[in-house]
């Protein structure tokens, strides 16, 4: 082949080579054009809600939240259940530890006083006081003056010779009196002690007494720390841990946390028994 067939076998592949890369640009635009128009339909379909892609896994979602939903719901009501559980439970423990501290107070306010009249009681009996000095002292509470009756004027009493003119009145020189009494009643030798009459006992159903910071009672010996069992008629008993033990009265706390006492002669009576649990 000569130049001229070369150069013109040159030129033909020249143009074979430009009509295949027009042809390959027309093709790559249509089918860029195809895609998009493609994508636009699928992005349309997914913002009307109809496509499948969208669909399924929405769908998958939905079921998803309803069940975390209602379980949501179940614990939601599990928790007010248990809450309101827990309110009725502290309303019940503080009605029992009201009642509990009022029988308690009842107790220990009639414990006084039973032991305010005893020892009255034994006062009256250890000192000679004349019957009509306290006649006297009743009957003149009793006749007081009338604020509405009219003021009758009373006549002067005309005292001769040297005389005392006392200024007390008569239940200020009773109570002295008493005094007096009680301290001749101590100080006077032991022959010439008036014998008392005998005064009468109490006997008491259970034996209870404090002896070195532990209580003895019934026969069994009781320390601090130690876990009972206190129980009271028409009542349900109660465990409770003993904290402290005086003279006359024993202090515990309950399971709760709440502390009360007991008074060692409400044991004596029988109103509380304990023993170890």
């Amino acid at each position: 082949m000569d130049d001229e067939d070369c150069e013109r076998r040159r030129m033909e592949c020249l143009d074979e080579m430009s009509n295949l890369e027009k042809q390959f640009t027309d093709v790559k635009d249509q089918l860029y054009k195809e895609r998009l128009s493609q994508v636009d339909a699928k992005l349309q379909e997914v913002v009307a809600g109809k496509a499948a892609e969208y669909l399924e896994p929405l769908a998958a979602l939905q079921e998803n939240m309803q069940i975390r939903t209602k379980v949501a719901g179940i614990y939601r009501e599990l928790c007010l259940e248990s809450v309101k559980n827990k309110y009725e439970c502290e309303i019940q423990a503080a009605r029992q530890h009201c009642e509990s501290e009022k029988l308690l107070l009842f107790d220990t306010v009639q414990s006084e006083l039973e032991e305010k009249i005893r020892r009255l009681e034994e006062d009256r009996h250890n000192i000679d006081i004349t019957s009509e000095l306290w006649n006297d002292e009743l009957q003149s509470r009793k006749k007081k003056k009338d604020p509405f009756s009219p003021d009758k004027k009373k006549k002067p009493v005309v005292v001769s010779g040297p005389f005392i003119v006392y200024m007390l009145q008569d239940l200020d020189i009773l109570e002295d009196w008493t005094a007096i009494r009680k301290a001749m009643a101590t100080l006077a030798p032991p022959h010439r002690i008036k014998t008392e009459a005998p005064v009468k006992t109490e006997k008491h159903p259970h034996t209870a007494r404090s002896e070195d910071g532990r209580l003895h009672y019934d026969g069994e010996w009781y320390g601090r720390g130690q876990t009972i069992c206190i129980d009271k008629k028409d009542e349900l008993p109660t465990s409770a841990i003993i904290t402290t033990i005086n003279h006359d009265e024993v202090w515990f706390k309950r399971q709760d946390g709440s502390k009360s006492k007991l008074y060692i002669s409400q044991l004596q009576k029988g109103k509380y028994t304990i023993k170890h649990i």
